[in-house]
């Protein structure tokens, strides 16, 4: 039997196991299509039943999260926690808290994060959860609240040792401190147990803007092979958030032009470029204000909202997808390819489909899946674990430093395993079975569990 045929026959035992659960489905092909020769060339990888195992989470936690709103009423939400592969350290991955939020999306999540971890260099396994709670047009109180709910319930299945949560979309700063408080109320124990923290509470220097520096530092490491550099050229930024507004600071910071940010409602054209002024501004906006991009345009000159629009109509020579999975089309690449696009680096989890993806890898764009070029975040997430388990806190410097080491480390291990015979690189097949590897190897380790 063909690799593709293995391929195809595992995706059915994968549908039928998960129906329903469209997002995890293209997760567990992008990364099997890439691995499965690997896993035929193995016997042991197949006696063991590698794939079979690591397509299954280790355990899916549900839980009501019941909390009062300030009008008194009671309001009920889902909560989860996927704890999908420890192999090689304790469950690491973030908690989502959007209308979104189903049991698909984050076995998704926690599926990629379990090979993004891998890469990372550090000894963490892969989990995610998160609820569908909406934080916009709650008050302060009312996110409070529902933090330590959803905490309530989460504090017996986490622990440092154990699994350690961080935040993801809709959870920062303000939501880490509150579950972070409730946990300590819950357990009476002060630990390492989420980050993303304060600095005042064991927080690392550099965690908000990790995703997206790490990001622009795995593209310069891929132009740089090219005999390119980010310095010079012009790029698109998507999304408007945490991620997408440190991308866009560190492309600044690397003599680059930003021209585009964007949300729900549409994209922020700046056809001058982005300034450390309005950058600022933005981040007030976004951050503080929690205002539309639509709404910003109008306040501030030299820029213009295109409405229900991506920015990937406009010409640029770099496209940093950084606001949620599937936003970039087969569509939007081509458009990319015709406008002489030089680089696509995924800064938020599965943003391209895979048809675009295709297209772009066959008209050699260079393409940095997520896992490999969104990692940052949970890297410096893994330098807060170590921090906190040694009761030290590192300078921004050194944090920064060891940030860059492991996005060059993560290239590495792409260029390693994703050669190809004209010597170019593919970087998703470099990155898949990079992380599949460590993995794996172990998995067989451990014995079957």
């Amino acid at each position: 039997m063909s690799a593709s045929e293995k391929v195809n026959q595992f995706m059915q035992l994968v549908v039928s196991r998960s129906a329903g659960e469209v997002e995890f489905h293209q997760a567990v092909h992008e990364v099997v299509e890439t691995v499965m020769p690997v896993v035929m060339e193995s016997k042991v990888y197949q006696e063991s039943a590698i794939l079979e195992r690591l397509v299954e989470p280790d355990r899916v936690i549900s839980f009501r999260v019941a909390w009062e709103d300030d009008k008194g009423k009671i309001q009920v939400n889902r909560g989860y926690r996927v704890q999908f592969n420890s192999a090689i350290g304790p469950y690491k991955g973030g908690l989502r808290f959007h209308p979104s939020v189903n049991l698909g999306i984050l076995k998704f999540l926690g599926f990629e994060q379990v090979f993004k971890n891998s890469l990372t260099t550090l000894p963490m396994g892969g989990g995610k959860g998160g609820s569908d709670f909406d934080p916009h047009g709650k008050s302060e109180r009312e996110v409070m609240r529902f933090c330590q709910a959803f905490m309530t319930e989460l504090a017996r299945h986490i622990g440092a040792d154990l699994d350690v949560p961080a935040g993801d979309i809709g959870v920062g700063g303000r939501e880490v401190g509150y579950l972070f408080g409730q946990y300590k109320r819950v357990r009476n124990e002060f630990t390492g147990v989420l980050t993303g923290k304060g600095t005042t509470f064991g927080g690392s220097l550099i965690r908000p803007e990790a995703t997206g520096y790490g990001c622009v530092y795995f593209a310069e490491e891929m132009l740089k092979k090219e005999g390119m550099s980010v310095s010079g050229k012009t790029a698109l930024v998507s999304g408007s958030g945490n991620v997408a507004q440190y991308t866009a600071e560190k492309l600044l910071d690397l003599g680059c032009k930003v021209i585009s940010f964007s949300d729900s409602g549409g994209t922020l054209h700046i056809p001058g470029g982005l300034t450390r002024d309005l950058l600022a501004a933005i981040m007030d906006w976004k951050n503080v204000v929690r205002g539309r991009l639509s709404d910003f345009a109008g306040k501030n000159a030299g820029t213009k909202f295109i409405a229900n629009s991506n920015p990937w109509q406009i010409p640029a020579d770099l496209a940093f997808p950084s606001a949620t999975q599937n936003e970039l089309s087969l569509a939007d690449a081509k458009v990319l390819v015709a406008n002489k696009c030089k680089l696509v680096a995924e800064g938020a989890n599965m943003p391209t489909t895979p048809e675009a993806v295709t297209f772009l890898k066959e008209n050699s764009i260079l393409f940095a899946p997520g896992k490999a070029s969104n990692a940052g975040g949970v890297s410096v997430s893994g330098l807060e674990m170590t921090q906190n388990s040694t009761r030290l806190s590192w300078t921004r410097e050194e944090v920064d430093a060891k940030l860059q080491w492991i996005m060059a480390s993560i290239h590495d291990v792409c260029v390693t395993h994703g050669k190809l015979a004209n010597g170019r690189v593919d970087y998703v097949k470099g990155a898949n079975i990079g992380g599949f590897i460590k993995v794996a190897d172990a998995m067989v380790a451990q014995g079957v569990l």
